[in-house]
C-alpha cells in the first residue's frame, strides 16, 4: 500500500508544549500518525508520562520538544548576561543603537538598598546617564559636519541615521544597571538548566527572575521545570575557585592573543573533506594523500572547494575540524554583542573598572571628552569601593567603555559566520575591531582558507581603532 507523504504542525495554538513533547516521544514505539497520537493525549496524562519518562528515567531530550517564548522587561544589563548565557535558545534585546534610554532607566540593587553606598550608586548612575543624554545631541550636530545627506534620502531617514550613529558612540556611558528588554525562545530542557544558574546566582536579581521564570514556565510545562532548583555544585565551586584565585599574584597581560591552534588544521579540513566524500578510504589515508600534495595542488584543492561559495553560503562543517583559542581585551559594549555567538566556547572574566575604559573619537571630537571621562572616573571609583563590600554588586556601575578580558574557543566555520557579521562596514566599531583582529590572524595562520574570509579588503583593526578609538585610553 502506497502512503502518502505527510508535512503538518502541532501547533501550539491547540496543544500544549508538554502534549506536543508526549506526541513526538511516542512515535519512536507507536506507528501512528503525530495527529492521531496526539488527540488522545491530555494534559494530565502528558504531565504523567514526562514524570515518568523525563524526570524518572532522564529522557531529558524530550522535553526539548517543548518550546517557550518568553518576554523579559525591565531587567538589568548584568542580569541579561546569565538569561543569555546558554548555548541552545534565541535571544532578541533592546538595541543600544535604535533606542535611547531614560535618565531613569536603570535598576537598583536589592542589595544595596539599605547600604551607605546606595545614595550614591543611584547618583553616580543619574550623571552617566544624564552624560549620555546630554552627549547625544553634541555628537548628533558633530556628525553632521562629518556625514553628508544622501541624494534620494528624506530628511527623517537622514537624522535617523545620524541618531543610531552617535547612539554607537554614546553607549559607552551606559552601566551594566541599564534597564532593558529581552525576548526568549528556548526549550524546556535548556531551560530547567537555565533557571538553575538563576538560581545560583550570586546577584538577588538574577535569583528573582529565575524564580519568576521557574513560575511563569510551570504554567505551559507544568512538570518540565518543575524540579529547576539552586544548584549547589554551582554555588560551592564559585566560592572554593574564588577563594584561591584571591592568593595568586596580580599580574598584566596582552590585549590580543592566540593562544593555541590546530597547525595542521587546513591540512585535517582537506583531509575529512576526502573522507567524507571516500567510499571506503580511512581518514589516514586521506591525510596521507593531503601531505603528498603539492603547494600548489593545494592551493588548487582549496580553490576548487571554495571557487563556488556565494556570500551566504555557509562553508561546510569539516571546517569546524580547525579549532583556535584567543585571549581578548574588549570593552563591554563589544562583549555584548560578541556572547552571542554561542557556537564558541567562551569564558569570561567579572566586569570591572580594572583594564580602564576607551575613549571613543566621536566623543572628543564633539567636545564631550571632559565629561564623559569625569563621568566614567566617578564610576570607576565607586567600583572599587563596591567591591571591596560585594564584587558582584559593583559590576552594576560599570559602564560599557570598560574593558573586559575573555578566553575563547572557536573552530573555522563559526571564525567565518563571525568575522563575516563583526567585521561588516555596518557593524559597531568596537566589535568590528574584534573581528578584524581575528580575521587578520586567521588569515596568517591559515593562509589557504583565511584568503576566503567575508571581511571588507583595505581595511584593517589598526584603521579602525585609528578612526574610531582617541588614543587616550585610560588604563
Amino acid at each position: 500500500m502506497k502512503r502518502s507523504r505527510r508535512i503538518y504542525l502541532l501547533s501550539p495554538k491547540n496543544l500544549s508544549p508538554e502534549t506536543i513533547a508526549v506526541a513526538f516521544a511516542k512515535t519512536s514505539r507507536s506507528p501512528k500518525p503525530f495527529d492521531e497520537i496526539a488527540g488522545e493525549l491530555t494534559d494530565e496524562g502528558s504531565a504523567q508520562f514526562h514524570e515518568k519518562w523525563v524526570v524518572g528515567y532522564g529522557h531529558s531530550s524530550v522535553a526539548e520538544h517543548a518550546v517557550l517564548h518568553l518576554a523579559m522587561e525591565n531587567v538589568s544589563r548584568l542580569a541579561i548576561e546569565t538569561i543569555e548565557g546558554n548555548r541552545l535558545a534565541s535571544y532578541t534585546e533592546k538595541s543600544t543603537r535604535y533606542q535611547k534610554w531614560g535618565e531613569d532607566a536603570f535598576y537598583l540593587p536589592d542589595e544595596l538598598k539599605d547600604h551607605d553606598l546606595a545614595k550614591e550608586f543611584k547618583s553616580t548612575c543619574s550623571r552617566l546617564f544624564s552624560t549620555y543624554l546630554e552627549s547625544l545631541p553634541k555628537v548628533e550636530t558633530w556628525l553632521k559636519t562629518k556625514i553628508s545627506q544622501e541624494k534620494n534620502e528624506s530628511e527623517k531617514a537622514y537624522d535617523r541615521r545620524i541618531m543610531s550613529t552617535a547612539a554607537d558612540i554614546c553607549r559607552f556611558l551606559l552601566p551594566a544597571a541599564s534597564l532593558a528588554n529581552v525576548g526568549v525562545t528556548m526549550n524546556a530542557r535548556s531551560l530547567e538548566y537555565a533557571i538553575c544558574k538563576m538560581l545560583s546566582s550570586p546577584l538577588l536579581e538574577v535569583r528573582a527572575i529565575g524564580e519568576r521564570l521557574r513560575e511563569v514556565s510551570r504554567s505551559e510545562t507544568p512538570t518540565l521545570v518543575k524540579y529547576a532548583a539552586c544548584n549547589e555544585y554551582l554555588i560551592s565551586t564559585r566560592e572554593k575557585m574564588r577563594r584561591y584565585v584571591a592568593q595568586l599574584p596580580q599580574n598584566g597581560g596582552d590585549d590580543f592573543r592566540l593562544i593555541s591552534w590546530d597547525e595542521g588544521g587546513e591540512e585535517n579540513i582537506l583531509a575529512v573533506l576526502l573522507f567524507r566524500y571516500s567510499k571506503d578510504r580511512s581518514y589516514q589515508a586521506c591525510i596521507n594523500a593531503v601531505h603528498n600534495l603539492s603547494s600548489s595542488e593545494r592551493e588548487n584543492l582549496v580553490s576548487e572547494l571554495m571557487g563556488e561559495r556565494g556570500r551566504f553560503d555557509q562553508p561546510l562543517r569539516e571546517f569546524e575540524y580547525a579549532q583556535m583559542t584567543f585571549e581578548v581585551v574588549m570593552d563591554q559594549g563589544a562583549y555584548f554583542e560578541f556572547k552571542r555567538h554561542r557556537m564558541m566556547t567562551q569564558t569570561v572574566q567579572p566586569l570591572t573598572s580594572t583594564l580602564g575604559f576607551a575613549i571613543p573619537k566621536g566623543i572628543v571630537e564633539a567636545g564631550c571628552e571632559g565629561v564623559y571621562s569625569s563621568a566614567m572616573r566617578e564610576a570607576a571609583s565607586l567600583y572599587e569601593r563596591l567591591s571591596a563590600w560585594n564584587p558582584d554588586v559593583a559590576s552594576y556601575i560599570v559602564p560599557n567603555g570598560f574593558n573586559r578580558r575573555v578566553l575563547f574557543t572557536m573552530n573555522l566555520r563559526e571564525a567565518f559566520h563571525f568575522c563575516c557579521l563583526r567585521a561588516a562596514e555596518n557593524a559597531h566599531f568596537s566589535i568590528r575591531r574584534v573581528a578584524l583582529r581575528i580575521a587578520e590572524t586567521i588569515q596568517h595562520i591559515y593562509p589557504h582558507f583565511g584568503r576566503y574570509l567575508d571581511v571588507p579588503e583595505g581595511i584593517t583593526s589598526h584603521d579602525v581603532k585609528d578612526e574610531y578609538f582617541s588614543a587616550a585610553e585610560v588604563r
